[in-house]
């Protein structure tokens, strides 16, 4: 598999900020098209205060690369405005894609 390293990151809104978080995370995908390492990159939202963003990498270098990157810089210098809650980031091993 080129891609067995992911990210899956669950993020939670103040609702009263959910639409400036989405804006966040649309304007966020120049940024991970810039990143070398960085091979799928998605961002969702699954109600309207959740956002989940899922990446993949073909090495750990890239993936440590991406968290230590400019879409997480962002996402955490407006945490506190933005969020209700700190961003759960769960490094995932990639099992199976299509």
């Amino acid at each position: 598999m080129s891609t067995p390293y992911a990210f899956v990151v669950r993020i939670e809104a103040k609702p009263e900020k959910a639409e400036e978080l989405a804006a966040l995370l649309t304007g966020a995908l120049p940024l991970a098209e810039a990143e070398p390492g960085t091979v799928d990159w998605y961002a969702v939202r699954t109600s309207p205060t959740t956002f989940w963003i899922f990446d993949t990498f073909g090495s750990e270098d890239a993936r440590q690369a991406h968290i230590n990157g400019e879409i997480a810089a962002a996402l955490m210098a407006n945490a506190d405005e933005l969020l209700a809650a700190p961003p759960e980031i769960l490094p995932a091993d990639v099992l199976a894609a299509k």
